[in-house]
């Protein structure tokens, strides 16, 4: 079996050269996280593993205060949800437009 991609010429997605791929077979990482906690380099360093780990960040980060300590919030999220997601609208957006006629008016057709 050849570890070429038949359509692309490029190598297959591994593990290893791909890092949305889970790093065992078993394992199953979550498209989206939020990290919270304190604003201390802990927090760093959980942000800065999982952008190792091929997440990218998603959104501005947000902060609170709670009396004490300021609360922080990141979202990541895995490359390859994002092409999943913007694959899917650009599916929904060519499903709807078959249903406007050359008039440019809805013809009923197609599902919103």
């Amino acid at each position: 079996m050849s570890d070429t991609a038949l359509d692309t010429g490029e190598p297959a997605a591994t593990p290893l050269n791909d890092p949305a791929a889970p790093a065992t077979p078993s394992e199953e990482r979550l498209a989206y996280r939020l990290l919270t906690g304190p604003d201390t380099r802990e927090f760093c360093a959980r942000i800065s593993q999982a952008l190792a780990d091929g997440y990218v960040l998603h959104g501005s980060p947000a902060a609170t205060f709670n009396g004490t300590d300021v609360i922080v919030a990141q979202a990541v999220i895995l490359p390859h949800a994002v092409a999943r997601a913007d694959a899917a609208v650009a599916s929904a957006v060519d499903d709807l437009a078959e249903g406007i006629g050359s008039d440019g008016e809805y013809d009923g057709e197609g599902h919103a």
